[in-house]
Parts: C-alpha cells; sequence; structure tokens
C-alpha cells in the first residue's frame, strides 16, 4: 500500500530550493533530451555525438579537431576517430591549415549539411507539435528560459 507521504516530491516543490532547481532541471533536461533523440531522422546513421561535430562544424565553420575536441569536451583521439569516420563517409572534408602544416582544418559536406538539416528538421517538427499543446503563458515562459538554459550549456 502507497500513502501519499511516500511519493516523491513534485517538480514545483522540488523547485523551490536551488538544490531542487538544480535536480529538476536535471531530471527535466534529460528526459528532454533523451526523448528528441528518440526523434531521429530513420535514415541517418550517424550517432548523436557525430550529430553534434556536424552541428559545431554548421554553426563555426571550419575548425581543427583540437577545437572540435575542446567543444564536445573529449580528448582529441577521440575526435580524431570521430572525424576520421565522418570524413570516410563523407560527412566532413578535411585540408591543410595554411598557417600550421601541422594542423588540418575540418568543414562540414554538402552531405553532411543535408543529414544534420533532416535530423533537426525532424526533431524540430516534434518539438512544435508537442509545444502546440502548451499554454500561450507556458510557451512565453519557454521562450524566456531557452537563452538561460543555453547559457548553462555553455558553462
Amino acid at each position: 500500500m502507497s500513502y501519499a507521504h511516500d511519493m516523491p516530491p513534485t517538480i514545483e516543490k522540488l523547485a523551490r530550493t536551488d538544490i531542487g532547481l538544480a535536480s529538476a532541471l536535471r531530471l527535466a533536461v534529460f528526459r528532454l533530451g533523451r526523448r528528441l533523440r528518440a526523434e531521429r531522422d530513420p535514415d541517418n546513421e550517424l550517432s548523436i555525438g557525430q550529430l553534434a561535430v556536424l552541428g559545431d562544424l554548421a554553426r563555426e565553420g571550419e575548425l581543427s579537431v583540437g577545437e572540435l575536441a575542446r567543444m564536445q569536451r573529449v580528448q582529441p583521439p577521440t575526435m580524431t576517430r570521430a572525424v576520421n569516420h565522418l570524413e570516410a563517409e563523407g560527412y566532413v572534408s578535411r585540408r591543410p591549415c595554411e598557417d600550421d602544416g601541422r594542423r588540418a582544418l575540418i568543414s562540414i559536406s554538402d552531405k553532411g549539411a543535408s543529414t544534420l538539416a533532416a535530423d533537426r528538421k525532424r526533431r524540430d517538427a516534434w518539438l512544435a507539435r508537442e509545444l502546440r499543446n502548451l499554454t500561450i503563458e507556458e510557451r512565453d515562459a519557454l521562450r524566456t528560459a531557452a537563452p538561460i538554459l543555453e547559457r548553462l550549456a555553455n558553462a
């Protein structure tokens, strides 16, 4: 038998303190991220990490493997393997850096850009459908929260 006092606190109750808010946000963002990952384009064979690399290249332009590794918070050898795979499959291209012959610059290819766009389109469509189920006030709250969440993500 279960009693009301045995139930975990609601998000609203949990979020009354800073540590509670941290816990509520962590859980909500994790679950939303998992749900968005489930909305993958079925023709897309790339991992979430590989898509993130393509996203960085689409947003930032040419980057070195070291810059990509820092942005993705992985070690350079890990990023080298990811870039090698993306290059072999035609999602990125590599060219020597003009200033430093030891470095290469990686850029997204047309195939990479179209794959990323298809994946984003599918996920955005799902989220837009779900947002229509919210009240105007809830959507306004999310408009206010989005840049704040972005700042936290980039901290």
